[in-house]
This record gives C-alpha cells, sequence and structure tokens, in this order.
C-alpha cells in the first residue's frame, strides 16, 4: 500500500540513492592508495528524478512515473587531478562526501517519517 504514494515512494529512491552513492565513496577510499585507480561518483539524485524513466514526470504534478526504481551507475570523475601514481582519489573529497550522504539519507528518512505522521493523522480522525 506505501510504494504506491509518491512521497514514500521518493523518500525509498533518496535513499537507495544515498546508499549507492555511500557505497562508491566507501570504494573509492578504499583505493585511495591503488596506482591508477580513477575516483568514481554517482550523478545527484535531482539528475535521476528529471532523467531516469522510472522516476519522469509524465504529467503536470505527477512525479513518478510507472517503472522500475532506476539504477544508479557510478562514471568516472571528469577533471579530477591526479597523483604521481595516477590515482585521483582525494581523501578530503570523498570525507566531504560521506557526510553529505549522510545527510542526505537522513532527510530520506525524515521524508519517510512525516509521510508515517499524515497517515497516521488522517487514519486517527476518520
Amino acid at each position: 500500500m506505501f510504494e504506491n504514494l509518491d512521497v514514500f515512494r521518493l523518500s525509498h529512491a533518496l535513499a537507495r540513492h544515498a546508499g549507492a552513492r555511500q557505497a562508491v565513496v566507501a570504494q573509492n577510499m578504499a583505493n585511495a592508495d591503488t596506482p591508477g585507480y580513477a575516483a568514481r561518483e554517482i550523478a545527484p539524485f535531482a539528475a535521476f528524478v528529471d532523467a531516469a524513466p522510472g522516476m519522469r514526470a509524465t504529467r503536470p504534478g505527477h512525479l513518478f512515473g510507472q517503472g522500475d526504481t532506476p539504477r544508479f551507475e557510478a562514471r568516472t570523475e571528469r577533471g579530477a587531478t591526479r597523483d604521481p601514481n595516477g590515482n585521483s582519489v582525494s581523501l578530503e573529497t570523498e570525507m566531504l562526501r560521506a557526510v553529505d550522504l549522510a545527510r542526505d539519507h537522513d532527510r530520506a528518512l525524515a521524508i519517510y517519517r512525516s509521510g508515517m505522521t499524515v497517515l497516521r493523522t488522517a487514519i486517527s480522525r476518520s
């Protein structure tokens, strides 16, 4: 029942996106000293809302189209500076991304909790 409500689908997709990005950040940090490793990144969530087939607005006021949750694929960062060994991972940048991703995940949970509060309130008044 809850997966059919747009607010819950939005919070689910946002949480999955934050988790996928966190996995890429962890992989980047684990390979910070690997020669030739290129840092990877997943596009921001807003890009998926606008471009992913499962999340494209099909009419005004409609956030999601019908379809599967999008796949968040990592791509090599462009323009990243490389160390002499060919590695382009910056631990400082990855740490800042990890903090942003924790914030995104917390935001997804807050959206979910808020939606549940609205539903509970609506049910208790009927």
